[in-house]
């Protein structure tokens, strides 16, 4: 990734925790990394629920959606990394979620698909 996309890339983020805090979530960790891939944001919602959450940024939909960049390559990592980040924290796993917050920069809007995956376990 170039140093213009991780800028774009920690821009949507600070967008993405502005968003989720103001909808009462607490953010716990941003990129958190580990073997198995990188989550952007793990949070807990107002219900204490623990999300994982993917953020996804464009400044155009000329190319798609944002959301719709979550590969299901990119939720195998996701789910993977989220079961390290659940063992290496030994948090319960009965509650948790998959959401993607999707970030239009060029508005600065932001809006939120939870459970944007299910998890087959």
């Amino acid at each position: 990734m170039g140093k213009e996309n991780k800028i774009l890339g920690r821009r949507g983020e600070d967008i993405a925790c502005k968003f989720l805090k103001k909808d009462k979530y607490k953010i716990l960790e941003k990129n958190y990394g580990c073997r198995q891939g990188e989550i952007d944001i793990i949070a807990r919602d107002r219900k204490g629920v623990l999300c994982f959450v993917e953020v996804k940024a464009k400044s155009s939909e000329r190319y798609g959606l944002p959301e719709e960049a979550v590969t299901h390559r990119k939720q195998r990592n996701l789910l993977a990394a989220a079961f390290s980040y659940i063992e290496s924290k030994k948090v319960g796993t009965s509650d948790m979620r998959f959401d993607v917050v999707s970030v239009d920069l060029s508005s600065g809007d932001a809006r939120i698909i939870k459970n944007a995956f299910e998890v087959n376990v």
